[in-house]
């Protein structure tokens, strides 16, 4: 018996990048995406080609299959998922991850490396702007690191995303 588990991707959990720069960290956000069975969505402008082979190295062959939706802008992807609960990663935000209850179809929003999520998105919805928690004074993590750190926390918390596993762990 497999003790480790598998996904059941049925949780409809998203991902998405606002403008994200570095093609190798959008490369290892979507291999992530695929391996966790999550959806990506970039918002433009990006600060690479999508044909970028360093982001095609990055993502590896995992990339033919990633479900991934590019927007033209904010407010096409705004509108995209404006029937959905979104949460804004940053580092200055005042709620910490671990203290939210993530749902199945939840959108986890993450800024550039460079500038994160515009002040404007986040004051917007201060109640949704979440930071992960690490030492004082600490610079923040790569965007590819924390992007991992929020889908496996939130998907930890989804009832239906291992319940095959869980089942099985169970009878034996």
């Amino acid at each position: 018996m497999n003790t480790l588990g598998s996904l059941d991707p049925s949780h409809r959990l998203t991902v998405a990048l606002l403008h994200p720069q570095i093609a190798p960290n959008t490369g290892n956000v979507a291999r992530l995406c695929v391996a966790s069975g999550c959806d990506l969505h970039l918002v433009r402008p990006l600060g690479f080609v999508l044909s970028d082979r360093t982001l095609r190295r990055s993502a590896m062959d995992y990339w033919k299959r990633l479900r991934l939706t590019v927007h033209d802008d904010d407010d096409a992807f705004f509108k995209a998922i404006s029937n959905r609960r979104a949460w804004y990663f940053d580092s200055a935000a005042q709620s910490s991850l671990w203290d939210v209850a993530f749902h199945a179809g939840d959108v986890l929003v993450f800024g550039s490396e460079t500038g994160g999520i515009e002040q404007s998105i986040l004051s917007a919805c201060p109640s949704q702007a979440l930071r992960i928690p690490q030492v004082a004074g600490e610079r923040c993590l790569n965007l590819a690191t924390s992007v991992g750190i929020a889908t496996y926390t939130a998907l930890r918390q989804l009832p239906d995303a291992a319940r095959k596993d869980r089942a099985r762990d169970v009878v034996s």
